[in-house]
């Protein structure tokens, strides 16, 4: 598979990216939005990882599709950026 002309996450067809950062706070948080649902999985890594309701990826629960996707740094005031999602 060739990369696409941007080798971004943007060349791959329906989906969008939005971003938004405070650099006074020096902490941002990124939206990958598909246009359609999509399948969603998670593999958390490390020794603290901050997370929210990733569990519902987990193969044996029911749900079958992702809307979005939020990444974000802060600790908790990073997992509450997800709320306006």
């Amino acid at each position: 598979m060739q990369p696409g002309p941007k080798n971004s996450i943007t060349d791959v067809s329906g989906i969008k990216v939005g971003h938004a950062q405070d650099m006074k706070l020096m902490s941002g948080t990124t939206v990958v939005l598909p246009e359609d649902a999509a399948v969603g999985a998670v593999d958390c890594r490390g020794g603290a990882p901050g997370t929210r309701e990733t569990d519902a990826l987990h193969s044996a629960n029911l749900v079958e599709e992702v809307h979005a996707v939020v990444l974000s740094g802060g600790s908790a005031m990073g997992l509450d950026s997800a709320g306006g999602v």
